[in-house]
């Protein structure tokens, strides 16, 4: 099987061609490591950073998760999120520690 993709770790922005044949995956039109690494997950696991807003006292602030998580739990890390009614927040602060056992934190991510 292949896939085209243009790879997202930098601004360069390489045209990826990903073969995959059963468990081996090669990776051709990368100009760094970087673009073997994002091809190889995203064909296994592919993950994203979340970025959504919280409800607060004062207002809603923005929030991001602090590592990719598996693009298949989005929606639930949205809906913890969603459940959140925070005193008040400010830039940096942890509202959720480990989301979803996935190893990532939600910050506020402005003030």
């Amino acid at each position: 099987m292949e896939k085209k993709m243009i790879c997202i770790m930098c601004p360069m922005g390489c045209e990826l061609l990903v073969t995959k044949n059963g468990n081996d995956i090669s990776v051709t039109g990368n100009s760094c490591g970087r673009g073997v690494i994002f091809a190889k997950e995203e064909m296994t696991c592919p993950k994203r950073i979340v970025t959504t807003s919280v409800k607060t006292e004062k207002g809603v602030k923005s929030c991001k998760t602090t590592i990719p998580i598996p693009k298949s739990l989005i929606f639930d890390c949205v809906k913890e999120i969603e459940k959140l009614r925070l005193k008040d927040a400010k830039f940096g602060d942890i509202i959720i520690k480990n989301v979803l056992n996935t190893g990532a934190d939600v910050i506020i991510t402005a003030n």
